[in-house]
């Protein structure tokens, strides 16, 4: 089982037609969107976040209630507004974001138990809440908590400049997680924000890159493969890496507790793949997901 921590929130997608420009509300936040792919993909997957307790918040617990996700992790903060993503898209699907996000829901994380904690393989730790030094502990602690069990525990980096005062505070509040995590997920782009240097460092860990239309490229232990992905037009990138963190972990869960082989490394990030890049065919970051079946079609071609 895989347990998914951080934020859910609604991703406001913008279409400018005539001169005007409406928005289209998605369910989105990284770890609630790598929670609904690994519940797509198969696998058993619980997700702890906070909502407000406002229409934003109730659309967004039916909405997973619907895609078949167990809410009951989800907290509802009376005193909170749901955060929300105002996101941009350019003439590639490629999107910005704004954050509407100051002393939202997903600032008061909702506490996980030892239990939770217990039932997991896989810890996946979302990384918005970082903005907070509270926050920060938080994660921390489960970090501890879940090494303490002999879990794994994931992080995708997933920097969002909006919501840091600077680069220099958002680097650091990443690198306490960077350094305590197993798996570890990084663009291209952030690979360039903490240096190739930093991240040839983490050789203890599993490190994944997605590489855009060049695919993706996994690090371990000194070895190394880059694999490459199928070619699709992308309507819109919001959730892509997400989607791919979804498919590799979904893989790699599969063989928890066993050797993290070249061969593994490579069908995880196969699947990711053409996951995240399927992803990218329609609009929003969890309701353009793939299923399995066209996924293997993919796959076996």
């Amino acid at each position: 089982m895989l347990l998914c921590i951080g934020e859910i929130l609604a991703d406001m997608i913008g279409e400018e037609k005539n001169g005007i420009t409406t928005y289209e509300r998605k369910a989105g936040g990284a770890p609630f969107n790598v929670a609904c792919g690994l519940h797509k993909f198969g696998s058993e997957v619980k997700f702890v976040g906070s909502v407000g307790d406002d229409l934003i918040g109730r659309f967004l617990i039916r909405y997973a209630a619907d895609f078949g996700m167990d809410t009951t992790c989800i907290h509802v903060d009376p005193e909170r507004n749901t955060t929300l993503a105002f996101v941009e898209l350019n003439e590639e699907g490629d999107r910005s974001f704004c954050f509407y996000r100051k002393n939202t829901a997903d600032y008061c994380m909702p506490s996980v138990s030892d239990e939770l904690i217990a039932s997991a393989d896989i810890i996946c730790i979302g990384s918005l809440m970082l903005a907070d030094e509270g926050c920060v502990e938080y994660a921390l602690d489960i970090v501890e908590r879940a090494h303490r069990m002999g879990k794994t525990v994931a992080f995708d980096v997933n920097y969002r400049t909006d919501i840091f005062r600077d680069k220099e505070s958002a680097v650091s509040a990443y690198k306490k997680i960077l350094a305590a995590a197993d798996i570890v997920k990084f663009s291209e782009d952030e690979v360039e924000t903490f240096t190739e240097e930093y991240v040839n460092g983490l050789t203890d860990k599993l490190v994944l890159i997605t590489l855009g239309k060049s695919g993706s490229e996994w690090r371990y232990n000194g070895r190394s493969n880059k694999i490459p992905t199928i070619s699709v037009k992308p309507v819109d990138t919001t959730g892509a890496g997400d989607a791919f963190f979804a498919g590799a972990l979904s893989v790699l869960d599969k063989s928890a507790g066993g050797e993290m082989s070249d061969e593994l490394l490579d069908e995880a990030l196969r699947f990711g793949n053409v996951a995240g890049a399927l992803n990218t065919t329609g609009r929003g970051a969890i309701d353009s997901l793939p299923d399995l079946d066209l996924i293997n079609e993919y796959l076996n071609s």
